[in-house]
């Protein structure tokens, strides 16, 4: 007994040996590149960012500058390095992602076509909205636009959608996505991104940033612009002027004394809540995201409470960028608009991007302005 006592041990011993023998020939293996690569090794990647901007001119001070800005804070042994959680750039959409004028904003041109052109409701159209769209056909042709049109834009949009569900609504502008730019050959309504933009987005999510969409169109319009389109940020992420939501069989009740029931559907209530421009902005950013960013991304005074809130005694390095649609051969562009634009940014210390000389291409080579 006592025998194979001492055999047992001895047997538990060269055990142990083989397994520790094992472990280390392994990882010898490994690191001479004969064996797998750890996981998070095989799937480790440096993002360069001349090879991800590959749409931004060579000679682009604005790509330079955010190319610098991301190797510093991505860097664990920079004092300006920036944990993943706190990674969080915001974006205006028309005019810094998407056209902003073809002849005006997207939201603007969709209340135009549903309430003077679409043959299912132009006769149910209301007066204040027609009111509303003969503004805006006037502001298309004059450069002029009413007093109050922006407030007055956003009740419009929300009573001449009242009653569709969240779905009717984004399937409604998947349909006017399909109409073809007036002033483009080459592109439809749904195509107007700027890709050396959508480019700066991929960028920044590679290098683990959260990206949120923070613009002045209706929040349900924007998420009907981004669905199915390049531009690879979630409905979540994306915020937006406001309007009413109630259940579909709620009428009159108070939300506080009323039960979804399982009958119910979500609807557009028809009436408007709040224009998100300006210190709206901000807000919002507050309310919706809790956290303050540190990239912003603009391209009117609209986004300017924006960039200085995010460059503002912030805890972190942080960057703004305005665009200047200073680009009237490829673009919709207004050199006096962009004029101003650059005077601001020389004033506030924002990072000037030139569409006119940082863009290689705007909508891509197959498409023409007319």
């Amino acid at each position: 007994m006592e025998k194979e006592l001492k055999a047992l041990k001895i047997w538990r011993i060269i055990a142990i040996v083989a397994i520790c023998l094992c472990v280390v020939l392994g990882g010898m293996l490994m690191r001479s590149g004969t064996g797998a690569a750890p996981a998070e090794e095989a799937s480790a990647e440096v993002v360069d960012g001349e090879t991800a901007l590959s749409l931004w001119t060579q000679g682009s001070e604005a790509k330079q500058q955010l190319i610098s800005y991301i190797e510093t804070i991505t860097d664990e042994d920079s004092a300006d390095f920036i944990p993943v959680e706190n990674r969080i750039a915001v974006f205006d959409l028309d005019g810094t992602l998407f056209c902003e004028t073809d002849p005006n904003y997207f939201d603007y041109t969709l209340l135009v076509y549903r309430v003077l052109e679409d043959p299912e409701y132009k006769d149910k159209a209301s007066d204040f909205e027609k009111e509303t769209a003969e503004k805006i056909v006037t502001l298309n042709e004059t450069g002029k636009a009413a007093e109050g049109l922006e407030v007055d834009h956003g009740k419009a949009v929300a009573s001449a959608f009242a009653g569709m569900t969240v779905d009717e609504f984004n399937a409604y502008i998947q349909e006017f996505k399909k109409l073809p730019m007036p002033s483009y050959e080459g592109m439809t309504r749904g195509e107007g991104w700027y890709k050396p933009m959508l480019e700066i987005v991929n960028y920044l999510q590679a290098n683990d940033f959260q990206v949120y969409v923070v613009s002045g169109t209706d929040r349900f319009i924007v998420r009907g612009i981004v669905d199915n389109s390049p531009l690879n940020v979630p409905a979540s992420q994306i915020i937006g002027s406001d309007e009413q939501l109630a259940a579909a069989d709620q009428g009159d009740v108070d939300g506080l004394n009323y039960v979804f029931n399982d009958s119910d559907k979500v609807v557009l209530a028809g009436d408007f809540l709040i224009t998100n421009l300006k210190m709206n902005k901000v807000t919002v950013i507050m309310q919706d995201i809790g956290m303050q960013p540190v990239l912003s991304f603009g391209n009117s005074t609209g986004d300017a409470s924006m960039a200085e809130y995010v460059t503002s005694n912030n805890p972190y390095k942080s960057l703004a960028f305005m665009l200047c649609c200073d680009d009237v051969e490829r673009e919709n562009g207004n050199e006096s608009k962009a004029q101003k634009m650059y005077d601001l940014c020389e004033e506030f210390d924002w990072v000037p991007v030139s569409m006119k000389n940082d863009w290689t291409t705007i909508y891509g080579e197959s498409v023409v302005k007319k």
